[in-house]
């Protein structure tokens, strides 16, 4: 069955390992393939749109997602995982979710439990920023 997919004007797409930029106008494609890598531009992270441990590990999620050998970045996201887990325990149950897709050979089921664990770190920031309001450093002079 072939995936249907609009792209706005001027959108990216990554289909296998390929990027494909639409023109000026809306498109829609039928993609027919077994085991092709697809995302849609809003799914895509850069190194330099990673700038949390949460999305250095969907970073690099994806990049086994496109890779034609995923065990490359094993190493990589071990790591990460490894450090966030020491840091925040309970983000352990969002990670096994990564896991156990990794494992499995279901690499965009594991980019969707990685954008949960995005979530997850979004919400403990907001919560400790709530509960740690910064100072007024005008009134200290």
């Amino acid at each position: 069955m072939a995936l249907k997919v609009e792209l706005k004007p001027h959108e990216r797409i990554i289909v296998g390992n390929c990027v494909i930029t639409n023109t000026d106008q809306r498109a829609r494609l039928l993609i027919d393939g077994e085991n092709v890598p697809i995302l849609r531009e809003r799914d895509i992270l850069t190194p330099e749109t990673a700038d949390t441990p949460a999305k250095l590990v969907y970073l690099a999620v994806q990049l086994m997602y496109i890779s034609p050998d995923p065990q490359s970045q094993h190493g990589t996201y071990f790591n990460l995982v490894r450090d966030i887990v020491t840091a925040v325990p309970s983000s352990w149950p969002v990670i096994e979710g990564i896991n156990n897709n990794i494992m499995s050979g279901d690499l965009y089921r594991a980019l969707k439990e990685a954008r949960k664990l995005i979530a997850y770190e979004a919400q403990l920031k907001d919560q400790y920023e709530a509960t740690h309001p910064k100072a007024d450093i005008s009134s200290a002079a």
